[in-house]
Formats: C-alpha cells, structure tokens, sequence
C-alpha cells in the first residue's frame, strides 16, 4: 500500500499539491467559524444536579440568575465610603440603567459592604453562561467605558468583574496567547531544523506546509463542531497550533532522515523518496493511528469538554498524517536534492560518537541502564498520588486583567463565595404553590450549615411552584473547601427539604461537585479503553504478546513520573492542578510515548533480524534510531513547552506536563528503559511471532534475499548506483530499489529509522544523526 501511495505522490508531485489546494480552498471557504465556550455547566450531562438546577432557573427566573456583571467600587484611599461616595455610587447606577444597554436586562441598585469598604452595581445579562454573544459582549466594553468615564475626577475607583466581563477578559488574553504561542512554536521549529539539517529550505518545509494544512483541519472541526453541537472548549485553539506544529514537524523529521539516508546510500532523488515512504510510512501511520485511537477514547468520557477535544484533536492529526505522507514528499520530490541548500552534509555519513557510546554501554549493561531510568520515573511518580484537581478553567489566569484584580476588590467587603453565590432550589413536585412558612423554615435550616456565610429570603417565582435561595459561601466558589460544603452538609440540609418539593443545588460549586463525579466516571473508563486499544495496536503491529506490556508498562511509568513531576512544580500553594491535566495528559505521554517506542522496537527489531544478538541489537538501536528520536522528542517537546507562555493557569500546566512527559518518553523510556528491558528479556520478548529471527524466505545471495553479503546489487536490492537488473526508476514502474527489503514481506521491516537490514556491515550502516 505505500509503495502504491509513494510512487503515486513522486510520479505525480502537481496533482497532490494541486488536490491539497482545492481541498485547502473549498474547506476553509465553506468552513464555519469555530466557536468555543469557558463555561463549565455546558460541559455536563444533563442528567447532573447543577444542570437541572441551571435549566430550572432560565424556566422559573428567565430574567434573573447570577448577575453577569459586577460594578465594582472603591476608595482610592481604601477607606471605607463616605456618604459622598455613595452619592457617586447611585448616580452611576442611574445612569447605567436609563442607557438600556442591548443585552443588559436589569442593572440593580448599588449596594454597600457591611464594612462599607465596598460597593457594587450588579448588572442582570440573561443567557450570559458560556459563549457570549456579540451583543453581551460590546456591553460588557460599553459599561466598562461609561464606569470609567462616570468615575473620573472622584475619589474612587472602579472596574468591572463577574462571569461575562471574565470571559471577555479571557477571550483577549487567549488570542493574544495564540499568537505568542503560534510566534514561539514556528521560531521553535526553524531553529532546531536549521540546527539539525542547516538548510533553510528544509526548516522551512514543514512550517509552510502545516501552516497550509492547519486552516483545513480548524475548518474541518469547525464544521464538525457545528455539525454535532460539540462543545469546543477555549484552549482548543492554542493547543491545536502545537499538536498540528509539533507532531507535523515530527512526521516530516521522520520522513526526511530516511530520505537522507537513502540519498547517502546512493539512491537517485525520486527513488530515495519512493523508499522513504514505503520504509517509514507504516511506522509513521502506526503511530499516528496511536495518538488518534487515543484521542478518540475520550469520546466515552461522560463530559462534553473531552467528547469534542477527542475529535478534535484526531481530525488534526489524521490531516497532518494525510499531509506528512503526500503534500511534504509532493513538495520534496520537486525539489530534488536542492531541499538540503547550502548544505552538503547530507552526502557525508555521520559517525554519532555520542549515540554510539551510549548504545555500547547500554548493550553491556542493559540491568543497570533499566534499574536506574525505571527508578527515576518510580521515584517521581510517588508524587502523583498527592494530586489535587482545581475544576475551573478560568482560575489562574493572570491577575493583570480587570475582571480578575477587581474580583479580588470584592473580596475586601464580601464573603470569598460572593462573587460566584450557590442557588439553592425548590420546586413544587405537584405543581400546588409552596406555603410561606415552610419556605421560611427550609431557608433557616440553610442559613445554620456550617461553611454558609448568609441566606438571602427566598425569591419565588410568578406561579409560585420553585423557589430560589441564594446562598452565599465562606470559601471561594472553586476552592476544595466550598466543594466540601455543597457535597456535604449544604446537600443534606437540602435533602431535607418540606414535603412535595424537590431540591436542586445550583451555581459554580454545584457545577465543580458534579464534574468532579464525572472525573472519576472517566478515570475509570476511559484510561483502560484507550491503553488496550494501544496494547492492541503494538502486539499486531510487533506480532508479539510479550513486548506489547513493557512497552506500556515504560509508557504508564512516564505517565505517572510527569504527573509527579507535575504536582512537585505547580502544586505547592495553589487549590489544585486543573481537573483536564490527567486524562490530556495521559493521551500525550501515551500516544507520543509509544510513537517513540514504535520507532526504537521496530529498529531493535531489525537489528535482530540482520543477526544481532539481544544485547548488541539494542545497542545498535540506540545508536542508529537515537539521533532521530531524539531530534524528533526536543522539537515536540520545545513546541509543547510553548503553551506555557500562553499566560493562563491551565495551559501553562499543560504545556510543562506534556513537554515533560515527551522528554521522558524520547530521553528516558525510547533511548533507555525500552531497549534495556528487550535486551534484558531477549528472544523471549518477540514470542509467539518470533519477530527478531531473520527471514528464511529466500536463500543467501539470491535476489532480492535480505541479510545475504552482496545482495546489494542484485536485482531489486537497496543502494547500488547503476545496480543490475534495474528496468526502471522505482517512482514510475513495477519494481524498484528495495522492492524485497524486509524479505517477509512485514510493512514493519526497515520501518525505523535507520538502514535496511541487507545492510549487515557496521561500518557501512547509516545513521539518522543530523
């Protein structure tokens, strides 16, 4: 199948690129624009409480609800407001309601702290949860500019906050963050390419063609998203510029050092590209296959937020898999050798002393290469078990925005559950109005629970069936200590709510309790799935059922050595680490993980196969397969790394944990505990297939025959200029260099970086250092 597609891309370079342009052009103009939502509640089933307390409330209060928006105000001497003060204060608040904002419904009368420190205009924006309009959002800038210019010349100070002027402020600083982000990944990229092949064409190959296929996959989700109602949460966007940049690089690392290699073992331009596709493609679409299997297991998870990331996240890789094997080897194919301008180092075989010594230190002594990066992940993730989920995506974020240093304003004359009060609701259950005296007893019982700052009288609605109260909490609305209260006594006192009512707990801890129960759904469901889908994927592809468990046994001691390492930087004087980190987390360090193990296993294997014993097979892997992974690990690694320059709690997180787990994967699991452990467990690590023995199809010497000294030359054979029996290039007919290279016919022989293993002399064989 990849010899067809190769040859199918060289012989014909225009008509891909051309295909890739129609499709660029036709996708991106239909496209809708991708829409994403913060909201928490929206990322819920509507099974869960805070859900059905959300729906009650637009039923019941369609008007009323949390206000949107806070006018915060002060003394610029923090002194508490005079008279005065409060005089300024009413005269903003009339001027604000009789403007009649588009999108604002009521704009309450101000109201003064106890302590007088603090006063507040709240604004009513219904329909303010989640994705703002276009409307809300130039109200929440309109009220902003009339505040400052109401409060100019006075002694105080004022700024707005709440949900809606959050998301605004979030929304700004997530675009600027993709920018910096986009900017600090494609920098990111040139350099290390230019480090690695010194040539500017090369570096900036994979740049222009992700960047190309980038706008098809945010039209291709968009499209999908506005198909199925998905739920794309904000920080999609940032990090599809990294998953598209970084694995895309990747991709064409892998595709253009067996390109080189080719180039280096003689072979004419459009032949070395037909080889390179069909030697590394299958590794490159296996492992790609591993992070979309992956990607997609989060389509069972219980919360919208990861049912729409999945997709998402595998239509952006799958494109860039399309785009690895056809439009970059297009591109190439035309370019010949000059993709390699200035530089003719591609002709020169490098001698990776560094690589070398470490595989023949690794090969003598595979236990204590195994015991000590195997100690260093157990030792980090003793950590993990200490980890503390924070279930707001929009805590953390810097404090320089106004929503977020006003909020803290608040807390100087209110409760730390102000800003974010708790809805408790009753509802009449056969449909008779609730009597007085009961709702004045249930909203007693409320006001005594402890963690309960105070109870507002109940507000009932126009028929009277459900009403609200609001309760406001001592601790901060996203704080453990909060989610303690709702969870426990504040739910029992509801439960106990008068006869022929039901309760429902509304408001963000009600929303933070119930994603929290959602979690603990999907840790237990979708971890599993996708790790036997991942076992599945590695015993057919290495028709092995011993190598496929340490494998993943290395990539789950990754995981948990990053989620320590996560917890030992982030975690210290903080709620918690963002309640998304471990399921994306471990999608990354898995799928990329075993990327990494795919390319060193499938290498290992060759070496086997050319007649090395267990232990000069793993050191050679880690000589010839090192220099790529490694390359391939610090460009995807410095591109996650990025996303912690986004500013945000949440992807800064995310940025380190990845980045990490992907140097773990490349530096400790691939280059290190992987080869250890096969060498260590030797042939029996291939049983049943028995993978590692050569192939007996053909006999030494005869044609095509693989591992025979002097195949090269003979008819069909790898790497002979002017070799007989060639009828033809292998990019435009029947059968080429390398047609038999692999002898069994296995997609996986020679599919690691690294030389075919007709090669068997040392110091002939090519490395893939740069």
């Amino acid at each position: 199948m990849f010899r067809m597609l190769s040859r199918a891309v060289v012989g014909h370079p225009w008509r891909v690129i051309g295909l890739w342009v129609v499709a660029a052009a036709i996708i991106v103009g239909l496209a809708p624009k991708l829409t994403t939502t913060s909201s928490e509640v929206s990322f819920l089933p509507s099974h869960y409480q805070s859900v059905q307390a959300a729906n009650l409330q637009k039923k019941a209060f369609p008007q009323a609800g949390t206000p949107a928006v806070l006018v915060v105000v002060e003394s610029k001497n923090g002194r508490p407001l005079t008279p005065g003060d409060v005089s300024v204060l009413d005269r903003a608040q009339r001027v604000l309601a009789a403007r009649r904002i588009d999108a604002v419904s009521t704009v309450e009368p101000a109201i003064v702290s106890k302590n007088g420190l603090v006063g507040v205009i709240p604004v009513q924006m219904p329909n303010a949860q989640g994705q703002l309009t276009t409307a809300q959002t130039d109200a929440v800038l309109t009220i902003r500019q009339d505040v400052a210019s109401l409060m100019g010349g006075s002694v105080l100070r004022a700024g707005v906050t709440g949900s809606a002027a959050t998301y605004v402020d979030q929304q700004k600083s997530g675009t600027n963050a993709a920018k910096v982000v986009a900017i600090a990944t494609i920098g990111l990229i040139l350099a290390l390419l230019l480090l690695i092949f010194r040539s500017p064409v090369i570096a900036l190959l994979p740049v222009l063609a992700i960047g190309v296929v980038s706008q098809i996959a945010d039209g291709l989700i968009a499209s999908m998203s506005e198909a199925f109602g998905l739920h794309i949460d904000s920080t999609v966007s940032t990090m599809l510029i990294v998953v598209l940049f970084g694995v895309g690089t990747d991709y064409v690392l892998f595709l253009m050092f067996r390109y080189r290699e080719r180039l280096r073992a003689g072979a004419e331009a459009k032949d070395a590209m037909v080889e390179a596709i069909t030697r590394v493609g299958p590794a490159i679409a296996t492992a790609a296959g591993a992070v979309i299997i992956a990607f997609l297991a989060l389509t069972l998870s219980s919360i919208t937020l990861f049912r729409s990331l999945g997709p998402a996240l595998a239509v952006a890789v799958a494109t860039t898999l399309l785009a690895g094997l056809t439009l970059v080897p297009a591109i190439v194919s035309l370019l010949g050798t000059r993709v390699f301008w200035p530089s003719r180092a591609f002709q020169r075989e490098p001698e990776a002393p560094r690589f070398q010594a470490i595989g023949s230190a690794l090969g003598r002594r595979p236990g204590r290469f195994a015991a000590v990066s195997g100690g260093v992940l157990v030792a980090l993730a003793a950590a993990a078990f200490s980890f503390h989920p924070s279930f707001t995506l929009t805590s953390g974020k810097t404090s320089s925005t106004e929503s977020a240093l006003y909020s803290k304003v608040l807390l100087r004359g209110y409760a730390a559950g102000a800003a974010d009060p708790t809805d408790v609701y009753l509802e009449s259950t056969d449909q008779t109005r609730i009597p007085a005296a009961a709702l004045t007893a249930f909203g007693a019982s409320l006001s005594h629970v402890r963690g309960v700052a105070t109870v507002a009288p109940a507000r009932v609605a126009e028929h009277g069936t459900v009403a609200d109260f609001r309760v406001v909490l001592t601790h901060p609305a996203q704080s453990n200590a909060a989610m303690a209260t709702v969870r426990g006594p504040l739910q029992g006192a509801a439960d106990r709510a008068p006869a022929g009512t039901r309760p429902l707990i509304g408001g963000i801890t009600s929303v933070y309790v119930d994603l929290q129960a959602a979690m603990g759904h999907d840790y237990a469901l979708v971890f599993p799935v996708a790790a036997v889908l991942i076992l599945l994927i590695l015993a057919l592809l290495l028709r092995s059922a011993v190598a496929p468990w340490y494998l993943m046994g290395a990539v789950g001691l990754g995981f948990g050595g990053t989620l320590g390492a996560t917890v030992l930087v982030f975690q210290h004087g903080t709620a918690g680490l963002t309640f998304i980190l471990p399921i994306v987390m471990y999608l990354f360090v898995v799928a990329l993980g075993t990327d990494y193990n795919i390319l060193m296993v499938s290498r290992l294997r060759e070496e086997a196969r050319a007649g090395q014993g267990p232990h000069a097979a793993a050191a050679m892997a880690v000589r010839h397969a090192g220099p790529t992974i490694a390359s391939a690990g610090l460009i995807l690694a410095g591109t996650f790394a990025s996303l912690t320059l986004a500013g945000g709690a949440t992807l800064t997180q995310m940025g380190f944990a990845i980045s990490f787990g992907i140097v773990a994967a490349a530096f400790v699991m691939a280059m290190f505990l992987t080869p250890s452990l096969t060498a260590l467990i030797g042939h029996r690590a291939w049983w049943p297939g028995h993978g590692d023995q050569a192939p007996t199809s053909s006999a030494p010497g005869a044609p095509g025959a693989t591992g025979a000294p002097g195949a090269t030359g003979a008819p069909g054979a790898t790497g002979a200029p002017g070799a007989p029996g060639r009828v033809g290039p292998a990019w435009a007919a029947g059968r080429g260099a390398g047609d038999h290279a692999g002898g069994d016919g296995s997609p996986l022989a020679g599919a690691a970086s690294g030389q075919p293993a007709d090669r068997r002399a040392p110091a002939s064989r090519s490395s893939d250092e740069g």
